[in-house]
Formats: C-alpha cells, sequence, structure tokens
C-alpha cells in the first residue's frame, strides 16, 4: 500500500494532534497520505502530506474521483456531522466498486444511524433504554400525499400520553442544531404550525420525553468481531433546555458508579454495532441517569469529544482507523482509560505566552480556535493528568489564574470541583 485518503468535511484542526501522529506514522511506513477536506485551511503543522480542497457542495461521486485521481490505495472516513458522513457513505460506494476500500460504514446502516427515529427503533429492538417519544412527519401534517385528517389530533394525543415538557428534535440533523422545548399544549401546537406550510421550517422531527441526567458521549471504532469501545466522556448536563454542546467543561475521568453501569452498556452497542454491520467509527450520546445509561443518538461518525477520549486512553482513534485500512488488526474490547482529559472553552484568542505558560504547569493536548458552520467560539483547549496529580493540577492553575486571568474564574471553578470531589 502506498497511499491512503482521509475525507473531512470541518477544519482538520479539530483532529490536532492526533492526525497528526496517524500521518506521521504511516510516513514512517513509506505511505503517503491525503487530506480531501471541504473546509477550512491546512498547511504542512496540520496535515504532513497531500492535501486538497473540495468545495462545500462536493458531491459523493466527485469527491471519489478525486480520491481516485490522486492513486489512492484506500480512503478513510473521518467527517462529521452526520450529512457528511452520508456524504462519504456514498463516496464509500462508488469507492469501493473502484477498488478503493474505504473505512466508512455502509451506506444503508449509515441512512439508518443518520435518521433519528430508525435508530431509537434499533436501539429498542437491541435491548438498550431510550427515551420515550413519537415522529412528526412533515408532509402528513401539511397533507402532502396521502390525506390524515386525524393526525394533528393523535400527535396531541400522544405528547399528552409521554408528557410535558418534552423535546422536538429534527430528525436528519446533528451536534444539538434544531433542539426546541415543549412545555404544553400551546407549544405542540406552535411547533406543529411550524410544519404546515413548505419551507425552511417543515421539517420530521422526533418529539421525546425529557430525560434528566449528565450528558455523555462514546466512541466505538473498528469492524464486526473486533471493536474498541472508549471510555465515556463527559459533556454536559440533560434537561429541559437545550444546551450548546461546548457550553460546560467536557472531561473524561474516573467515575466508579457509572464505569461499572457502563460496562454492560458497551457489549450491547458492541452487538448494536456487529448487527449494522459498523465500518470505522460511530459516537453514541448517552444521559446518565438514576444508575443508568439512556441512549439518545448513535452518530455513524467520530465525534465530537474525540480528542478528549483519545487523550483520556491513550489510544488515537485516527491510528485505528488508518490500521483497518491496511488490514491490519484492532485489539478490541473496552479501552481503559490512563488518566484524566479536560476540555474547555477559553475565549478569544490567549495570548502565546499564557499558552506557553499553560504548557509548562500541566500537560496540553491541544489549544486551537473551535470553529462551527464558520462561526468561531473562542479557543478550546484540552489537558491531561494522571490520577493522584490532581492537587498540584488544581494549584498550577489558580497560580496561573491569579496572575494571567486564565483560566477564567468559572472555567477554574468547575475544574477544582471536579478534580476535588
Amino acid at each position: 500500500m502506498r497511499k491512503i485518503a482521509f475525507l473531512r468535511s470541518v477544519r482538520i484542526q479539530r483532529a490536532d494532534p492526533y492526525i497528526q501522529r496517524a500521518v506521521r506514522a504511516l510516513a514512517d511506513d513509506g505511505i503517503e497520505s491525503g487530506l480531501f477536506h471541504t473546509s477550512g485551511a491546512a498547511g504542512d503543522d496540520d496535515f504532513p502530506g497531500h492535501r486538497q480542497r473540495l468545495d462545500r457542495g462536493v458531491t459523493p461521486r466527485e469527491l471519489a474521483d478525486a480520491v481516485a485521481a490522486w492513486g489512492a490505495d484506500a480512503a478513510v472516513s473521518i467527517s462529521l456531522p452526520c450529512e457528511n458522513a452520508l456524504r462519504d457513505a456514498a463516496a464509500k460506494a462508488f469507492l469501493d466498486a473502484a477498488g478503493i476500500p474505504t473505512v466508512m460504514t455502509p451506506l444503508a446502516a449509515t441512512m439508518l444511524l443518520v435518521d433519528k427515529w430508525e435508530t431509537k427503533q434499533r436501539c429498542r429492538r437491541a435491548g438498550l433504554p431510550v427515551p420515550d417519544g413519537f415522529r412528526i412527519d412533515s408532509d402528513l401534517l401539511a397533507g402532502r400525499g396521502l390525506a390524515v385528517p386525524g393526525y394533528r389530533d393523535a400527535l396531541r394525543a400522544l405528547a399528552e400520553g409521554t408528557g410535558y415538557p418534552l423535546m422536538s428534535k429534527p430528525v436528519w440533523d446533528s451536534t444539538s442544531m434544531g433542539i426546541r422545548t415543549l412545555r404544553s399544549p400551546a407549544d405542540l401546537d406552535a411547533h406543529l404550525d411550524a410544519h404546515h406550510e413548505p419551507g425552511p421550517g417543515a421539517v420530521s422531527t422526533v418529539v421525546e420525553e425529557v430525560v434528566v441526567g449528565d450528558l455523555c458521549s462514546v466512541d466505538i471504532v473498528g469492524r464486526p468481531g473486533s471493536y474498541q469501545v472508549l471510555p465515556p466522556c463527559w459533556t454536559g448536563r440533560a434537561g429541559p433546555e437545550p444546551v450548546f454542546t461546548f457550553a460546560d467543561l467536557r472531561w473524561c475521568g474516573p467515575r466508579a458508579e457509572a464505569d461499572a453501569a457502563f460496562a454492560e452498556v458497551a457489549r450491547a452497542l458492541v452487538d448494536f454495532c456487529a448487527d449494522l454491520g459498523v465500518y470505522g467509527s460511530v459516537n453514541v450520546d448517552m444521559i446518565y441517569t438514576g444508575g443508568r445509561f439512556v441512549v439518545l443518538e448513535v452518530n455513524p461518525r467520530i465525534g465530537g469529544a474525540t480528542t478528549l477520549s483519545c487523550a483520556a486512553s491513550g489510544t488515537n482513534t485516527f491510528t485505528s482507523l488508518a490500521r483497518m485500512a491496511r488490514g491490519l488488526p484492532l485489539t478490541a474490547g473496552a479501552v481503559p482509560r490512563v488518566g484524566w482529559a479536560i476540555e474547555f472553552l477559553a475565549g478569544d484568542g490567549i495570548a502565546p505566552a499564557v499558552v506557553a505558560e499553560l504548557r509548562r504547569l500541566v500537560r496540553v493536548v491541544t489549544a486551537h480556535e473551535l470553529v462551527i458552520d464558520g462561526a468561531s467560539h473562542g479557543d478550546i483547549v484540552v489537558i491531561t493528568l494522571a490520577e493522584g496529580e490532581e492537587d498540584r493540577t488544581v494549584k498550577s492553575l489558580t497560580e496561573l489564574h491569579e496572575t494571567t486571568g486564565f483560566p477564567a474564574a468559572d472555567v477554574l471553578g468547575k475544574i477544582t470541583s471536579l478534580l476535588n470531589r
């Protein structure tokens, strides 16, 4: 094997530093890497290999043709969110047919996982707990196609049976976009009205009971018979109001009761992935509540917390995916943590001198700008520490805050509370 193509739809910097390590390791083995990306700029430090920027609206066929023209022997999808995973899954169909095996879950399974309602039904059949809820079909609601005069009343009855408040989210969307809280029958009627006429608001949605608890994200990487389950990453608090994915402290570390409960869920998720034929990476969003995990989504792609899970486990998801592209075996099973990893937003433009001092005091995995859909959310930082280093880390960050104001007082308070509990 001489060349491996990586398909990417968001800025490659979000994969720092693990994609660079994977690419350099491939180069050491005489394999050239190519980045085919549709967002952001990438230089030698971001991706030390061939780089080709494609239009954001590139079709799966055009993407496959570009990879084939470069002469790739294999390809790997590392795109997100889900609409871009679907693009890569369609490109995989073309690439596989052209003799370029592509590490990506097959198209039919990807389409199922992108659909939140279908995923919910599949999870329920697999014995995985999911929130109660129902689906709103925008075509039936607007009378497009078959006329169903009782449809609105049926939805109102389902809502009453499920119980308010309710959470509505598009059947096809991800990264917490489009979520709405429905607190009353009046809110539901307004929501139904938004779906009545054709236009940008007319999308089918899943309406679910509100589950209150701790949000977590888990990455699963591999192929049927050989899946790695990375440790859960805690990403915030779930409740009746939608929350920006990166609004709270995100972390991976010891949590004895939840870790014990997750072991059984991990086995069920592996069976779920094997049954679907997952090939590559999936990201599972869950809520931990009352001693159990409730599955919200299974996204057919790498996750927004992939860097965090790699940092906490000492593994490299991108290396695992590259091994799959080379036909090399993966070590299956639960991947243990090797320590803490903590991720937090740090405001706009951290001064280089402050970053340098932070690196002197603690182990910094990455510090870069977070850009989502072209909008900057300031800088995001990931640090790691071993168990037993909690007090020293808090002391170091407190001293840094006192001299520079970084990290911000609220962030420092959350880190202190987490590490001192």
